[in-house]
């Protein structure tokens, strides 16, 4: 059997006496796509952080591809380069073109020319339907292009796993689709994510496997058939009710 890309082990963090994150286990294949869901509040988004260096965790370990990537002495910028994330927010600096935001993190960490780096990112933008926009400034976009420049601008790192959190969140209804699209297309090309979202039947039809997390711990797990269809822990239930209330699945 194939070691798992990401593996998380009795992962543990708080902020003082708040518990956030409470034992976590969670294996991530290669090229396969993970979905967070549950209440804001549950620990998600503190768990992509956690992944991706920006949190330190106070228990457990995280191992990607084999190799332990939390604890001290971890080159962050070297592990960002393998593991790209995209916010919620779109974060593009406002002062500079759609091309020297997607270059300005390969050029500045000396990870290639900038004529390589032009040369990636003009062929990621048209993948991502954006190369027309390559001298636009943030302002002059929607917010679905700016979260496609965003992923854009991760992708040119070629990293080996996305994370996504909560990347259409900040959008109006009519912009989410484009953005969902792509990540759809993302996952078509075996790219390993792992995604926090309350867009549910968009969890319900990507993902491998989806995770309800409740009170920083993961609550149920299981393919999106059983979790959604099927799920057997009542705040689960429960959490699902009252999505379905507010039409979100």
């Amino acid at each position: 059997m194939a070691r798992p890309l990401i593996e998380l082990k009795g992962i543990g963090k708080s902020y003082g006496k708040l518990r956030v994150i409470d034992g976590i286990d969670l294996d991530i294949p290669r090229h396969s796509v993970v979905s967070l869901i549950g209440a804001s509040g549950s620990g998600k988004s503190t768990l992509l952080r956690c992944l991706n260096g920006l949190e330190d965790i106070q228990q457990g370990q995280i191992r990607f591809d084999g190799e332990v990537i939390s604890g001290l002495g971890i080159d962050h910028v070297a592990l960002r380069r393998r593991i790209g994330m995209v916010f919620q927010s779109y974060n593009l600096f406002p002062h500079m073109s759609v091309l020297d935001n997607c270059i300005v993190a390969p050029v500045t960490t000396h990870s290639c020319s900038r004529t390589e780096a032009e040369a990636r990112a003009l062929t990621m933008l048209e993948r991502v339907g954006m190369r027309d926009k390559a001298k636009a400034f943030p302002d002059q976009l929607s917010g679905g292009q700016q979260q496609r420049v965003a992923i854009a601008r991760t992708m040119i790192m070629q990293p080996e796993a996305l994370l996504l959190d909560e990347i259409t969140s900040a959008l109006d209804p009519e912009l989410v689709m484009e953005v969902l699209d792509l990540v759809r297309d993302l996952a078509m090309q075996g790219m390993t994510m792992l995604l926090t979202t309350h867009e549910m039947n968009f969890a319900r039809e990507i993902s491998d496997k989806v995770c309800f997390l409740h009170a920083g711990r993961i609550l149920e797990e299981g393919p999106p058939e059983q979790v959604f269809g099927s799920p057997r822990e009542a705040a689960t239930r429960s959490f699902l009710r009252r999505v379905t209330a507010a039409g979100r699945l």
